[in-house]
């Protein structure tokens, strides 16, 4: 059984798939991060195919952060350069305060929908973003109209100045899309 699935069924809803991003979607995903040695925070790796082709795009300043210990420890093996941090996403600013990190370029995120069930997660990444950062999400077609997905779609609305659909990418299972966000919105008051 692969670590994915094994997650997968231990808690399907923490989990996003059980089978790994293919290369379209990763590239879809990481095009938009600076390659000068940005620091970059990845949601969610899960087996770190996004980590992959984020060091080889763009080597800089690398966390991690995967809720998930099995699958924390497997990709700090495999990627000794990264800083992997076993931790939730709604902790994010408090994990880069710890590491002396005040805002980031980018944030590259394959967190599932319930990882935004929980307070305004998008805020929360915006809150970290440079003015010029950006950040990554997908989904998948199927379920782009689904509640979830719309409370999701409508919350990254909320926190960004700029949202930006890919088309569609057939070549994943399922066929999925990106949001690119850009542009933290200023919470006023």
């Amino acid at each position: 059984m692969t670590v994915l699935l094994r997650e997968f069924v231990r808690d399907p809803l923490a989990t996003a798939s059980i089978t790994p991003s293919s290369a379209a979607l990763t590239r879809a995903m990481v095009r938009p991060v600076p390659r000068a040695a940005p620091v970059v925070v990845e949601l969610g790796p899960g087996t770190g195919v996004f980590t992959a082709a984020l060091q080889e795009r763009a080597p800089g300043r690398h966390v991690a952060v995967e809720l998930h210990p099995g699958l924390a420890a497997a990709l700090g093996e495999r990627f000794p350069q990264v800083e992997v941090v076993t931790g939730s996403a709604q902790d994010l600013p408090a994990i880069l305060a710890e590491r002396g990190v005040r805002t980031v370029d980018a944030v590259v995120s394959g967190l599932p929908w319930a990882a935004y069930a929980g307070g305004d997660l998008p805020r929360t990444i915006a809150s970290v973003l440079g003015p010029r950062g950006v950040f990554t999400q997908f989904t998948y077609t199927w379920t782009r109209w689904a509640p979830p997905s719309r409370r999701q779609l409508g919350q990254l609305r909320a926190a960004f100045d700029e949202l930006v659909l890919t088309r569609t990418i057939w070549a994943n299972v399922p066929p999925a899309l990106v949001y690119c966000a850009r542009r933290p919105v200023e919470r006023s008051g």
